[in-house]
C-alpha cells in the first residue's frame, strides 16, 4: 500500500476542488436557475457536505443530496451475492436544477453512469456537472469529470493497470487519506 495524500493533503484537495467549482460556474445566489449538490454514497456524498462547507453553504440551500446507486450499478451480481441498498436523500426537485454530482474516484466511468441512470429518476435537471477528487484513468464508457482535484489518469504516481485507488474518509473510515493497493495476483 502507498499512500499519495495525508488527511491534509485531502483537505487541501477538497478546497482545490471547491475553488474549481466556484470559479468555473457561475454560482450566483440571485440566479433562477437554484443549484444543489448530489454525492454518491458511501464517500462522495461526505465531499458534497465538504464542498459545501468550503463554497458556502447560502449557495446551496439546503441542497445536498446523497445517490445510492447499487440498483443501477451493470456489476451487480459481481459486488456481492446479496449487495446492500442503502437510503437515496434528495429531499429536493431537481427538475430545472444545476447539479454538480459528486463522486471520490473515477476510472471506468461505470458508477457515473449509473449514478445518472439513478439522477434521472429524480428528475430532469437543467445541466449536471461532474466532480471527482481523484481521476484515476482507465475509462471503459466515454465520460469525462468536469473538476478535478488529483489526476492521476495520465500514468502519474507510477500507477499500473489493476491498482486500485482509494480515497479514505474519516465520517467512513476513520481518517482521510488517498491510497494505493497494488493489483492482487489471480
Amino acid at each position: 500500500m502507498k499512500e499519495l495524500a495525508d488527511a491534509q493533503a485531502v483537505g487541501k484537495l477538497v478546497e482545490e476542488l471547491a475553488t474549481q467549482v466556484k470559479s468555473s460556474v457561475n454560482l450566483d445566489q440571485s440566479s433562477d436557475v437554484p443549484w444543489a449538490l448530489v454525492g454518491v454514497r458511501n464517500r462522495g456524498d461526505k465531499l458534497a457536505e465538504r464542498l459545501s462547507d468550503a463554497i458556502g453553504p447560502e449557495i446551496f440551500a439546503n441542497r445536498v443530496g446523497v445517490l445510492d446507486i447499487t440498483l443501477y450499478r451493470d456489476d451487480l451480481s459481481e459486488v456481492a451475492a446479496q449487495p446492500i441498498v442503502q437510503t437515496t436523500e434528495i429531499p429536493f426537485n431537481v427538475d430545472g436544477m444545476n447539479v454538480v454530482l459528486i463522486d471520490d474516484v473515477l476510472m471506468t466511468g461505470r458508477s457515473v453512469r449509473a449514478a445518472l441512470q439513478s439522477l434521472m429518476d429524480f428528475g430532469r435537471p437543467k445541466r449536471v456537472w461532474l466532480a471527482v477528487l481523484v481521476d484515476r484513468g482507465g475509462r471503459e464508457l466515454p465520460i469525462r469529470a468536469d473538476f478535478v482535484a488529483l489526476d492521476l489518469s495520465k500514468g502519474a504516481d507510477g500507477l499500473i493497470d489493476g491498482d486500485h485507488v482509494q480515497v479514505l474518509i474519516s465520517e467512513v473510515d476513520g481518517k482521510d487519506a488517498i491510497e494505493v493497493r497494488p493489483k492482487t495476483a489471480s
